[in-house]
């Protein structure tokens, strides 16, 4: 997660083994950013060549058709899988973008685009998960929609998800990648990738660079 480049191609290769189950207590996950750690203090990871933002049309909270290309065109985007019911990393990661993010002047809140894509889409219906943004940022974007379409998007970011399972304890839980990108506003390219570890000062200390399109 920490170092300062690293290549898309070698976050894709470690994908399929860094999955985080959210709650299940499973230990040795980490996020794919992980594989990019060498103790610098820079927070995000810089790709030399930056993802394509997935050709993604989904449901958003209010039941409407969001295509996520043509909404975020333009915008400082952050975009994160992961689903309302994990007790843990995910309530955490939007909390720590939603907090960094009150710093920002106001226009520049308005110009963030903060997309949650769910990986329990069974569970998280539209109104669910309104309801769960409501409490955390009433202007992040949440979508739903086919779980297949969903995981074929992530996998292009080199994100894997898988289905939603019982656990041990018969806990439904979801496992997928943690890592948050950021897509630049002036080519749209996702060239920043931030890891589970990432905190309110180091997202507080990225964001005004990420939403001018430069890197941190």
């Amino acid at each position: 997660m920490r170092k300062k480049t690293f290549a898309a191609a070698a976050l894709f290769a470690a994908a399929t083994l860094t999955l985080s189950a959210c709650g299940s207590g499973d230990n040795g996950s980490s996020p794919v950013a992980a594989v990019a750690e060498d103790g610098s203090q820079q927070a995000a990871t810089v790709l030399d060549q930056p993802f394509t933002k997935p050709n993604l049309v989904l449901t958003d909270t209010q039941g409407k058709q969001y295509d996520l290309r043509k909404e975020t065109a333009g915008h400082p985007t952050l975009l994160y899988f992961g689903y309302t019911h994990c007790p843990d990393v995910c309530p955490l990661t939007m909390s720590n973008i939603a907090v960094a993010k009150k710093q920002l002047p106001a226009a520049d809140q308005d110009d963030l685009r903060v997309v949650f894509v769910t990986t329990d889409p069974d569970r998280d219906t539209p109104a669910a998960l309104g309801a769960w943004l409501k409490g955390v940022d009433p202007q992040a974007v949440g979508l739903t929609g086919d779980f297949t379409t969903i995981q074929t998007a992530a996998r292009t970011l080199g994100i894997s998800i898988e289905p939603p399972h019982k656990d041990k304890n018969g806990k439904t839980v979801s496992t997928h990648g943690t890592q948050v990108i950021a897509f630049s506003p002036k080519t749209n390219g996702g060239y920043l990738l931030y890891g589970e570890g990432t905190t309110v000062e180091e997202y507080t200390k990225d964001l005004p660079k990420i939403v001018k399109g430069q890197n941190p």
